[in-house]
């Protein structure tokens, strides 16, 4: 992938404003358990950063998906997961289908304050029995007059407990699993919502996440992203740029362990020589850094191919995959080599190896990835790869 001064611009820009607006503030919002989500968002909505691929005619930049994967890999500048995440859940995961299919009243209501920054959004799929498995969830969404009325729960909804508005997947029909869903805004101040206290999580500390329940919660229709029982179809085109938006926010996060580790194994000494002077630790490095930079390259190819109109599926499911496995490998194996440091609950090592293990689950788990990327081999029991 070929990169302009336009996108290295863009670069410096969020690369500063992480530098400036979130990593002094990291180690006290990690504490806390949340960050200043509004003042954050608006002061990137002023810049841009939250609809650079959004179109212009609702304040977005209308620049294509590279332009975006250049932000979320220096969102991986970040000393946490949490800032990040929820970031990339206002432009990546609640607002693309928003943007793709809505019709210009919801976008003027819901897209263009969101991308200003005024609004904070969350992506409503997963639900307590249903979370890689999006065909089994049970929210239903009822026709009653004009409006629907909306019952069932959803589940580590990360934005939750600061959320204006949901991008919710429902049951609007008992249709076929496929054809029965529909994407809905609501509104989360509407009644009949409850947002449970904030999720205890391992990782992603600064990020609040919940469950929410909806007992007969009455929307618009008008409030529907695009035709009935289209849903399914949206939330799997909107999966693809949450994946490659979580495998390249991975992959600076990933390179910053392997930078610090490889600092302190030359300050650290063991019988008499740093650390770093051992070779199986110095290969060790090496070979990490080659897989980060596989990483990159598979990332930069399903964006490619994502930009000039191809399916990129079966690239941004190998991106996913691969992004949550390495994350592993690479927190793991350098935190090994902070000795005691790195099993301390406040070292950057220690964050890192508990945020990224959200990658191999959120977003589709590893499993679902392989069964996405063996049917589009061809290799699944009765299936043809066509």
């Amino acid at each position: 992938m070929l990169f302009t001064q336009e996108h290295n611009a863009l670069r410096r820009t969020v690369r500063q404003f992480v530098d400036n607006e979130i990593n002094p503030n990291v180690e006290a919002w990690e504490k806390e358990g949340e960050f200043p989500i509004r003042e954050i968002f608006q002061k990137m909505g002023k810049l841009g950063l939250l609809g650079i691929s959004k179109p212009e005619a609702y304040g977005g930049m209308g620049l294509d998906y590279s332009y975006n994967l250049v932000a979320a890999e220096e969102l991986g500048t970040a000393l946490c997961g949490g800032v990040p995440l929820s970031i990339g859940v206002q432009t990546d995961m609640c607002t693309p289908a928003l943007a793709r299919f809505g019709d210009d009243d919801l976008k003027k209501e819901f897209l263009a304050p969101a991308i200003a920054g005024e609004l904070v959004g969350c992506i409503g799929v997963s639900e307590p029995g249903a979370g890689s498995d999006v065909a089994g969830l049970k929210t239903s969404a009822r026709k009653d007059g004009d409006d629907y009325l909306i019952s069932g729960t959803k589940m580590w909804i990360t934005n939750a407990p600061k959320a204006d508005f949901m991008c919710l997947l429902a049951n609007t029909s008992d249709d076929k699993a496929h054809k029965n869903k529909s994407l809905i805004v609501v509104p989360m101040d509407s009644p009949g919502i409850e947002i449970a206290p904030r999720l205890n999580k391992l990782g992603m500390r600064s990020s609040e996440t919940a469950q929410v329940f909806f007992d007969d919660v009455r929307v618009p229709q008008r409030h529907r992203i695009g035709g009935e029982g289209m849903g399914f179809m949206m939330q799997m085109i909107q999966f693809q740029e949450e994946r490659m938006w979580a495998a390249a926010n991975m992959v600076k996060a990933l390179e910053n362990c392997v930078t610090e580790t490889i600092q302190y194994c030359r300050e650290r000494e063991t019988f008499g020589q740093p650390l770093i002077d051992n070779q199986v630790i110095h290969f060790r490095f090496a070979e990490l850094q080659t897989e980060i930079e596989a990483l990159r390259a598979l990332i930069y190819q399903a964006c490619e191919d994502y930009i000039n109109g191809k399916d990129a599926t079966r690239l941004a499911s190998m991106a996913k995959l691969k992004a949550g496995r390495l994350g592993r490998e690479v927190t793991d194996g350098c935190l090994q080599y902070w000795g005691g440091m790195g099993f301390m609950w406040d070292s950057t090592i220690s964050r890192a190896y508990r945020d990224v293990r959200l990658a191999s689950i959120g977003g589709g788990a590893d499993e679902i990835m392989l069964g996405i990327i063996c049917k589009l081999m061809g290799i699944l029991p009765g299936k043809k790869k066509s």
